[in-house]
């Protein structure tokens, strides 16, 4: 959640001063948005986060010293960053590196030529406790790499064994891309019993954010990939 009532604190990281500079100026004429640091590399980033605690890492991949996928998993490892969402800055759409970065703990990702109020958007969603995942293209990115991922049945079973059949239930329609309010409608429950079974399978399975959960959820096999439908528990 945001530290600021009226303003989203962004961290800009990424290796190009050109990047930077676009990125920050765009930020600098939002009045909701504010840049507290920049960083050129991940050991940077970190090093900013830690000491300023933002909302927000617009966050490149492939970055010296310390590259952004490791930097990720530092910020999401450390219980004192646990409000810090992390938005992963792409050149291309499909890019394995872009599918590690959810896997480990990323908000979500953006193109580097998205739009600027797109990005304004972007930043404020994932502030909010949100992730980027109703967005086609990313789940493209999730269900490509999936594929090239085969879960053995006895470690998908061991990791979900922790689950409720409802957790199931609701965990393979987050995966497939409905929100509380839809899970809530096609289960016959309110959309806050939906989010409570959505946040109670988040604790379960050690997962950050439903990102993370809707990666699980491929790579477990609990949902097939390319098809956005759940598979059944074995019994």
């Amino acid at each position: 959640m945001m530290n600021d009532g009226s303003r989203v604190r962004v961290v800009l990281a990424d290796d190009q001063p050109v990047v930077r500079a676009g990125f920050r100026a765009l930020l600098d004429l939002t009045e909701d948005l504010v840049v507290v640091a920049e960083a050129a590399d991940g050991a940077q980033a970190l090093a900013a986060v830690r000491t300023t605690r933002p909302d927000v890492v617009l966050m490149d991949i492939r970055m010296p010293r310390m590259d952004g996928l490791e930097a990720i998993r530092h910020i999401a490892a450390d219980p004192a960053l646990d409000a810090v969402r992390v938005l992963v800055l792409t050149t291309f759409e499909v890019d394995e590196y872009v599918f590690e970065a959810l896997r480990s703990g990323a908000a979500g990702f953006l193109l580097k030529d998205i739009e600027p109020e797109r990005l304004r958007e972007a930043i404020r969603t994932v502030a909010q406790g949100h992730s980027l995942l109703a967005a086609s293209v990313t789940r493209r990115v999730i269900e490509e790499f999936a594929r090239l991922r085969t879960a053995r049945p006895v470690d998908a079973e061991r990791r979900l064994a922790v689950l409720t059949e409802r957790e199931r239930e609701v965990v393979s329609l987050v995966a497939a891309g409905l929100s509380n309010a839809d899970i809530g409608a096609r289960l016959f429950m309110s959309p806050l019993t939906a989010k409570t079974h959505v946040s109670r399978a988040m604790t379960k399975l050690g997962v950050r954010d439903r990102a993370q959960l809707v990666v699980l959820a491929y790579e477990t096999g609990l949902v097939t990939a390319g098809a956005g439908r759940e598979r059944r528990p074995a019994r």
